[in-house]
């Protein structure tokens, strides 16, 4: 996530970071590639200008001249700059009314309106306790309305159901009703989208608003679309009176402009980042982390906060409970492993939040085939209890018996027999205490030829390939 803007300030940042002394040149060669990194990533111009000069300002002031190390002092400047660009702590939704709270969720067409609607669904009803109902308002897109249905059971909250031939404000009005005599917490309606900003779509959906008067108006946006994101919620935001934005498909936008853009140019908080395709991948937006991870400072409050919703807790407890006995980690115990690291974002994922990490994410990313976790955890499915208690006896036929079940090759089995036994050595450092030795096993995995992989991430000895 916003690899390249990450690199470039951090390779700016380091420069003058180990400075004893700052003077207004070198401060001045450090902003003028700031300025760049923010440019290239596609940040409004007015966005940059200010930001800069902000940055100046504080830095030739007091407050770096007379700092112990005025290279760190200067750093904090920067990301005390980036949380203010971007809103200055978390901003969550507002829903104390009167039930249902109605949250109306606006964008163009592509933007991952109806799966943001799924998300934010999920988000309330587990995180909060809330029970939602959805609705979908948008009569142009055939298929919208079937998606949203098929999302809403996917995610167990109730759907109103919707048809084309309806008027959207009246198809609004219903589902309030249907959603009052249900007893929800929160109605989430979708809109139509357009695949560009029309005084049509502007009027039906200021009308829609008007209708349903909601506590929460969304815009939905694709990070994306860099410096028009920003353009776009400006142009939406001057005809709809918007609460918040959400940013989608940030885990694919290695430049950043839009989350950088978006608060400065529209003057509404981002509230949430769609972080993937899963209905689980919607994470709140807190400025103070993505300024910490922007800067390659890695983002480990997130990562405690996913493991705290996502990890389940019994299967984490059973498997500490057996490593401390001495008792064999087998191959459901790597199942379990592998279901967890994949409900957590997958290695990469992980990877992206630690400090100093986002290389090796990176690297992490273009060496890992997407579906690997998928192909193993089949592997294991197409086993017998027995054999993945006693990996051992996998041989000969059973090899070939396991590999036609799970739609996969001999090599890839061999693979993961290879990968489980490395796990299980390190599993054994940590029975009685072992925890130190385990970890600079880890740390001598991490420095091998792999290209700084941990096993199964890189190629070359102490690493093995990735599935093909």
């Amino acid at each position: 996530m916003f690899q390249s803007l990450s690199d470039r300030l951090s390779n700016s940042l380091r420069s003058i970071s180990g400075k004893a002394t700052l003077t207004e040149d070198n401060i001045q060669d450090t902003l003028r590639e700031v300025r760049m990194a923010l440019l290239e990533a596609d940040v409004a111009l007015p966005v940059v200008k200010d930001f800069v000069e902000a940055v100046k300002q504080r830095a030739i002031g007091q407050e770096v001249m007379k700092s112990l190390s005025p290279g760190q002092a200067f750093l904090k400047i920067v990301q005390a700059e980036l949380e203010t660009v971007m809103g200055t702590a978390n901003e969550g939704l507002k829903l104390a009314t009167q039930p249902p709270a109605i949250i109306l969720m606006a964008g163009l067409q592509g933007a991952g309106k109806t799966t943001s609607v799924a998300k934010l669904a999920k988000l309330l009803r587990e995180r909060d306790k809330k029970k939602v109902t959805v609705v979908s308002a948008d009569v142009y897109r055939p298929a919208a309305i079937k998606q949203l249905e098929t999302l809403a059971a996917e995610v167990d909250v109730d759907f109103f159901p919707s048809t084309p031939d309806q008027k959207p404000v009246d198809i609004a009005n219903a589902a309030v009703a249907h959603a009052r005599t249900r007893f929800s917490d929160v109605l989430i309606i979708d809109t139509a989208g357009r695949l560009a900003i029309d005084e049509e779509m502007m009027a039906e959906i200021a009308a829609l608003h008007k209708a349903i008067n909601p506590v929460e108006t969304l815009f939905v946006v694709d990070a994306m679309t860099g410096q028009d994101a920003a353009n776009t919620a400006k142009a939406f935001g001057e005809t709809l009176p918007l609460t918040g934005v959400i940013l989608t498909k940030v885990d694919a936008d290695t430049r950043g402009g839009a989350a950088l853009s978006v608060r400065a140019v529209t003057g509404k908080p981002i509230k949430f980042l769609g972080v993937g395709e899963k209905t689980a991948a919607l994470d709140p937006f807190h400025p103070d982390r993505l300024a910490s991870r922007i800067l390659g400072m890695g983002d480990v409050l997130s990562l405690i906060e996913e493991a705290e919703q996502k990890v389940d807790k019994d299967k984490a407890a059973r498997l500490a409970r057996k490593v401390k006995k001495g008792q064999r980690f087998d191959l459901e115990d790597f199942r379990d492993q592998l279901q967890q690291m994949n409900n957590m974002g997958g290695i990469t994922g992980m990877l992206d939040k630690l400090p100093g990490m986002g290389n090796v994410a990176q690297m992490a990313q273009q060496s890992l085939d997407g579906k690997m976790f998928a192909r193993m955890e089949a592997m294991i499915n197409s086993m017998t209890p027995e054999e993945r208690r006693r990996p051992e006896m996998i041989q000969g036929s059973r090899k070939r018996r396991i590999t036609r079940g799970s739609g996969t090759q001999v090599q890839d089995l061999n693979r993961l027999l290879k990968q489980h036994k490395q796990m299980q050595k390190m599993m054994k450092k940590m029975k009685g205490g072992g925890m130190q030795k385990m970890m600079r096993g880890m740390g001598g995995m991490l420095g091998g030829a792999g290209g700084g992989m941990p096993p199964g991430m890189g190629g070359g000895p102490g690493g093995m390939p990735p599935f093909k």
